[in-house]
């Protein structure tokens, strides 16, 4: 989290660069209980930019149509979607709407920035799977579930799509092109 709040206070990302940007509409989903603690981690950060957030939850599908208008009508500058695993599922759905709003968003995974989506910052989600797959194999070589470590993504990556970018007509500072691991071209 410590990366994340660097990044998110350097001088790329400050309202001086972006002077349109006040509102940004961030998506949680809201059958999960650990958003909440992220949520109030934005909240700091969005405070000490300067920033309003104006945050939508979801639960089903069907709910994207009402937190979409939301945006809309609230007239967000950006999006900020939580890292989920139901987002994860509709990431295609999510990178379309920002783009025909014309809404510069930032997602946890890169494969939001594979579905079209401006910049990722977070753990890769097939590293994850991975992760997972090694533990499904300790257990079903005999490892008791309550005896393996519990771990943690050590490794985040900055990942940013300028054709995304250069669609919304946004410049993104050298400052950030240099910090990102992966820029899509």
């Amino acid at each position: 989290m410590s990366d994340w709040k660097s990044l998110a206070s350097s001088s790329s990302c400050s309202r001086k660069r972006y002077p349109k940007l006040r509102r940004v509409a961030i998506l949680s989903n809201a059958g999960n209980p650990a958003q909440e603690i992220a949520v109030g981690n934005v909240k700091v950060a969005a405070q000490s930019l300067g920033l309003q957030l104006q945050h939508l939850s979801v639960h089903r599908p069907t709910d994207f149509d009402a937190a979409f208008g939301a945006m809309t009508n609230k007239h967000a500058d950006g999006l900020l979607v939580l890292v989920d695993a139901f987002f994860q599922l509709h990431r295609a759905r999510l990178a379309d709407f920002a783009a025909k709003n014309r809404l510069p968003s930032m997602f946890g995974f890169r494969e939001f920035v594979d579905a079209g989506g401006l910049m990722s910052y977070g753990p890769s989600a097939t590293d994850i799977f991975w992760r997972a797959a090694g533990f499904v194999d300790r257990i079903l070589k005999g490892a008791r579930p309550g005896d393996l470590p519990v771990e943690q993504p050590t490794r985040f990556a900055l990942v940013i799509n300028l054709q995304t970018a250069k669609a919304l007509g946004l410049s993104v500072p050298q400052s950030l092109l240099l910090r990102a691991d992966q820029v899509v071209e």
